[in-house]
């Protein structure tokens, strides 16, 4: 897959270091290239993908490190972890606004859907006194490419 189709290319929003420090993390540069990866795509990425981004910025961590620093993300609510039954694990940047996914069946990729209105099911939900603390939804089908 080429970088650019996934990642938006211009600079964070915002300052990781900052954000790492405040979930109590040790500011290094792979944990600032994952942050970094993850609030540029486009799409949830798995670790593969930022591997390959990070070796793109020269920024050396193996398979393990990347684990691990995605864990401890994910465990300081930085990131979020999405699966799409395709057998691994997505992660995208928690600080994105909230979405769904459709993910094409034959090609996988991925879009965000972000005009879905769920409120109305969630309101539902809580009136039988439930609390919900997080949702995930996905549409899977055919991408307009693979139509034809």
């Amino acid at each position: 897959m080429q970088l650019n189709n996934i990642y938006n290319m211009t600079n964070t929003r915002h300052d990781c270091k900052k954000e790492l420090r405040g979930a109590s993390l040790k500011v290094t540069p792979a944990r600032l290239g994952v942050l970094a990866a993850l609030e540029q795509a486009q799409t949830p990425l798995d670790v593969s993908e930022i591997i390959t981004y990070l070796e793109n910025k020269g920024i050396k961590a193996d398979k393990v490190t990347v684990f691990r620093i995605i864990n401890a993300l994910t465990d300081k609510g930085l990131t979020k972890q999405i699966q799409f039954n395709e057998g691994k694990f997505r992660y995208e940047h928690s600080r994105k606004a909230d979405h769904h996914h459709f993910v094409c069946e034959r090609c996988g990729k991925i879009e965000d859907v972000s005009n879905c209105n769920i409120d109305e099911v969630e309101k539902d939900i809580q009136k039988k006194g439930l609390l919900i603390k997080r949702h995930s939804l996905e549409f899977f089908g055919l991408c307009k490419d693979c139509q034809s």
